[in-house]
């Protein structure tokens, strides 16, 4: 293959990233594509002697990798962490707010809400940007009806957060019985394991 085209190929695989990242809607997802995009495509703008370009995205790489590193620290001091009660007005009105998004995540919500018996959201300062709701099923154990992150905080930073804060709640064992794939797909990355037709976490 003509080493021009391939050079022009490896530019447009740089663009197609960064277009690409713009549709994330997990900032740390976001931030990392960007971020390998950034890097093609600076690497083509030198290729091609246009530094200008090459010095704008090594610029948008530095501007990524400090927001990773501001996104990554989050998790430990920003958060804050209040239980609720479930006919609490704030509460309510977060789970109108974002009904449509539930149901993606969270199909039998709707059905099972009526069984939970504990309530908890998540801020970061003023902004809500997490739900969990579930039902105390044992000594020690929580079944998750909902445990929802709002679209930009998806990274994994808010369950990381917030297992710590449920084990001081007097809970060691969190279960989530759903089948939505998604949904199984994140709590296997923050640990849980498939038990007993269940995924569970254990917390320390």
């Amino acid at each position: 293959m003509d080493k021009a085209l391939l050079i022009e190929l490896f530019g447009y695989l740089g663009s197609i990233l960064v277009v690409v990242s713009m549709l994330m809607t997990s900032v740390m997802r976001l931030r990392i594509i960007n971020t390998i995009g950034s890097i093609i495509f600076a690497i083509y703008a030198l290729i091609i002697r246009s530094y200008p370009t090459a010095f704008m995205n090594f610029f948008l790489v530095g501007i990524n990798i400090y927001q990773m590193i501001r996104l990554h620290k989050r998790s430990g001091g920003d958060y804050r962490f209040t239980e609720v009660g479930l006919d609490d007005r704030f509460l309510n009105f977060l789970l109108d707010f974002y009904k449509n998004d539930i149901a993606v995540y969270f199909p039998d919500f709707e059905e099972l809400r009526s069984t939970a018996d504990r309530a908890y959201i998540i801020t970061l300062g003023s902004e809500a940007v997490g739900i969990t709701i579930g039902k105390k099923t044992g000594p020690v154990t929580l079944d998750l009806v909902l445990d929802y992150s709002t679209p930009a905080y998806r990274d994994c930073s808010v369950g990381e957060f917030e297992y710590p804060r449920l084990r001081k709640e007097g809970f060691s064992v969190l279960q989530y019985s759903g089948n939505n794939p998604q949904h199984i797909e994140y709590v296997k990355k923050v640990g849980f394991e498939p038990a007993d037709g269940v995924y569970r976490k254990k917390l320390h």
